[in-house]
């Protein structure tokens, strides 16, 4: 599987927190949380003076754009494409182009190196959450989800489930 990468779509200006709703309802729908990964709508702070007084409000950094983090294949363009509202990919023609490191900065985008205390096959246990107190052997970390897959027992068989690196500690 190729790697997730940021990805900016244009959309109609106005429509930025509907359209990241709307793809965020189809990742669900069609579960496809492994390949689309976050849909972010760039914020900034800004002081504003209404009336004489400073007001701190959140304004969209880029109005009618919407940035994805997402492995690029034919099922997630085609998805993201035909979201409505949505207008196209960034890029020449038909072809998205990810966003470089240099771009990404400013937007304050960091890859994260995150660092966990376990490693697959060791054994966890759920601190919160549905599963909080469950026990489980750790059979898949993914940190660009910041999640780990482990096994716990359900009507008497195997079972696996995803749990966030928030929720759980080493045994």
């Amino acid at each position: 599987m190729s790697e997730a990468k940021w990805y900016v779509v244009h959309t109609y200006s106005g429509y930025e927190n509907k359209v990241k709703a709307n793809i965020e309802k189809t990742i669900e729908n069609r579960h496809l949380e492994d390949q689309i990964l976050e849909v972010r709508v760039p914020l900034e702070e800004v002081v504003e003076m209404r009336n004489g007084a400073a007001k701190q409000v959140q304004k969209k950094m880029f109005p009618g754009y919407v940035l994805l983090n997402m492995v690029m294949n034919d099922d997630t363009w085609y998805v993201v494409r035909n979201t409505r509202g949505v207008t196209g990919f960034v890029g020449p023609g038909s072809k998205p182009v990810p966003l470089t490191e240099e771009e990404m900065r400013p937007l304050g985008i960091k890859e994260e190196n995150i660092r966990v205390d376990f490693a697959e096959g060791d054994m966890v246990v759920v601190t919160g959450g549905a599963w909080k107190d469950t026990a489980g052997a750790v059979t898949a970390i993914n940190t660009q989800k910041q999640t780990v897959t482990i096994n716990v027992e359900l009507f008497g068989r195997e079972t696996p489930v995803e749990i966030s690196f928030a929720e759980i500690k080493r045994a």
